[in-house]
């Protein structure tokens, strides 16, 4: 996914705030569903969640460029699943981070809805 960096995602000194590649790479994860003619939820009460994330801050990014985030599907299991999410610009890794989403229903761990399986499985 493609994402130009505004000025809203910069600080002061015009580079990218660190909580944003976080927030670009929750928008790769929904467009993939989005693309799909689906919501990543089925309902008000299910979802997925955010368990763990382990980020590493490679390089900056600044007012104007074009970013590209890529997905990677490490783990798959019953109701939990590991991403490997990366920012680029060009050929410089910006940053990378490893992902583990849990699917929710009425609050508590659910299998993962074969529909949504076979979108994570693509990647």
């Amino acid at each position: 996914m493609k994402i130009r960096v505004y000025y809203e995602d910069t600080d002061l000194g015009g580079i990218v705030y660190h909580t944003n590649y976080i927030k670009y790479c929750e928008r790769a994860r929904s467009e993939v569903f989005f693309k799909n003619n689906m919501s990543p939820t089925l309902g008000a009460d299910s979802g997925f969640v955010v368990r763990d994330i382990h980020g590493s801050f490679v390089a900056t990014a600044t007012l104007g460029d074009m970013l590209t985030v890529t997905t990677k599907l490490l783990t798959l299991k019953n109701s939990s699943l590991i991403l490997l999410q990366e920012v680029w610009r060009e050929e410089v890794k910006l940053f990378s981070m490893e992902v583990l989403l849990v699917y929710i229903e009425n609050g508590k761990p659910s299998r993962i809805p074969k529909q949504f399986k076979d979108i994570f499985k693509a990647y």
